[in-house]
């Protein structure tokens, strides 16, 4: 049972490196056609030492890892009662390809809903590149069914 005692509890923190091509992929895959995003000399053109990281492309890091649901086992959490409620980002430096992030989560906060049948786990992840400067944060809210 996830209660506010695991509030503050932190997990193995891990790294991803941004690939240039599947910086690509996913400016495709959103629809983003900014040729920045898409073309490297468009980006040193327009002011970046590489191709520039599209917003939210931190989300598919964070889960590039061998098993990027480990932290709800972990919290004794059967995956099939979870729910994804919101995923909000804070930015503070750009990320370019070549960029090696690393990614360090903490649960920052636990409460109830609905006589305490729902129970909502808020995870913040602080991401920092490869020179220890915090480049972003992501904030995740999952619900726990008839926790």
């Amino acid at each position: 049972m996830v209660d506010t005692t695991s509030i503050g509890h932190t997990f193995a923190p891990h790294t991803a490196d941004v690939d240039a091509e599947r910086l690509r992929l996913f400016a495709k895959a959103t629809g983003e056609t900014r040729p920045e995003y898409i073309d490297d000399a468009a980006a040193r053109a327009a002011g970046h030492p590489s191709l520039p990281a599209p917003p939210t492309y931190t989300a598919c890091l964070s889960l590039d890892e061998v098993d990027p649901f480990s932290w709800l086992r972990e919290l004794g959490i059967d995956l099939v009662q979870v729910l994804h409620a919101a995923q909000a980002f804070r930015y503070f430096e750009p990320i370019y390809a070549g960029d090696r992030l690393t990614f360090a989560s903490r649960i920052a906060n636990v409460f109830q809903k609905k006589s305490g049948t729902r129970t909502f786990i808020v995870k913040l992840t602080d991401v920092t590149n490869q020179h220890g400067v915090r480049v972003a944060e992501m904030r995740s809210t999952i619900v726990v069914l008839g926790a």
